[in-house]
């Protein structure tokens, strides 16, 4: 089982090495949605799980947290990238006449 680990981390790498920026955009955001569906089944387990059950609803917790952290991170680089693409605009004119 090891090695399959190993071996699927060294396949990420090489995937996710090799895509062009432009479709990393598209690719964070896809990633965004399902973190977001991980996040609401956590919710939902942390729910119905049993209130002296306090593995559940801390490995819940933890899952919303890291979840919720990995969203806010995906839509940070998708931001910074989205920057990458917009022009270089004129300079504003701050100075009042």
């Amino acid at each position: 089982m090891i090695y399959i680990v190993i071996l699927m981390i060294f396949v990420g790498i090489e995937v996710i090495g090799h895509v062009p920026s432009v479709l990393h955009t598209p690719l964070m955001s896809g990633a965004n949605a399902i973190h977001g569906v991980v996040i609401i089944g956590a919710i939902i387990v942390m729910g119905k799980a049993d209130h002296n059950n306090y593995l559940a609803l801390i490995l819940g917790f933890l899952a919303v947290v890291v979840g919720t952290l990995n969203v806010v991170g995906g839509f940070v680089v998708t931001n910074r990238m989205l920057e990458m693409f917009k022009g270089k605009g004129k300079k504003q004119n701050t100075s009042s006449k």
